[in-house]
């Protein structure tokens, strides 16, 4: 059976200044994919993703969703269609419990348009809340406020909102960052366990994450797609290596 196209970026450009921070970008992602992209700092991997998640406008180029053109879509419409983005700094409601942090976000997928005005009863909440907390391993902390938790532990918080809105395309931007290593073995199959239902695509730059988690990886610099291919075939390409990872 033939791959399903789930998201198609057209020759994307951004320009900030002088900088060209993306230069005619072109993939396509499949649903089902664990996707990485990779490469050094300022290969322009953050601003392509904002282009993708509607945070930024690319200045030409186009991007496909579903079959549909989502370029000029403001990023909460792009939310609405089911594409989701969690930030590399975190971007949670440090006093709000953990439990309110995630209700929230159960509420914005359930209600749209002028219902948004109205709050859900808590007993059509808590069960998706309860188990978005439970797939990150925070049940426990279900009533603290999440601006006192560990970075890390935030991190997962935000990953759990994510979760939460049950999107087709969940973005992650460098997501193991502030995690301890004997959390990200379970972060790393948490992610598994969501590809399942969803496409993933994320920015990471521990090379042992990408290569344990990613279907597919895009590596980038200089604002253009340097190489693509499964990660063994990354992992040895020549010009990657001297570009990233290290001859």
């Amino acid at each position: 059976m033939a791959a399903v196209s789930l998201l198609e970026v057209r020759a994307a450009r951004k320009r900030f200044g002088g900088i060209q921070a993306v230069r005619d970008v072109s993939l396509m992602l499949e649903a089902g994919e664990i996707r990485a992209i990779i490469g050094p700092n300022g290969a322009g991997k953050t601003t392509l993703l904002n282009m993708i998640s509607g945070r930024l406008m690319p200045d030409s180029g186009q991007l496909i969703f579903k079959g549909k053109d989502i370029t000029r879509l403001r990023a909460w419409q792009r939310v609405m269609r089911g594409i989701v983005y969690t930030f590399q700094i975190t971007s949670i409601f440090p006093r709000l419990s953990c439990y309110d942090n995630v209700a929230l976000a159960v509420q914005r997928r359930i209600m749209s348009g002028w219902r948004d005005r109205l709050a859900l009863p808590d007993h059509r909440l808590a069960p998706e809340v309860e188990r978005a907390l439970a797939l990150v391993g925070l049940a426990e902390a279900m009533s603290e406020p999440a601006g006192e938790l560990s970075y890390g532990h935030q991190r997962l918080i935000e990953l759990a909102m994510g979760l939460a809105l049950n999107p087709s395309l969940l973005i992650l931007d460098e997501p193991t960052q502030g995690l301890a290593p004997s959390e990200i073995s379970s972060f790393c199959a948490l992610i598994r366990s969501a590809a399942e239902r969803m496409t993933i695509l994320l920015i990471e730059h521990n090379m042992s994450v990408v290569l344990e988690l990613a279907t597919k990886v895009t590596v980038m610099d200089r604002g253009s797609v340097l190489a693509e291919g499964e990660p063994l075939f990354i992992e040895r390409h020549p010009a990657v290596k001297h570009a990233y990872l290290g001859s």
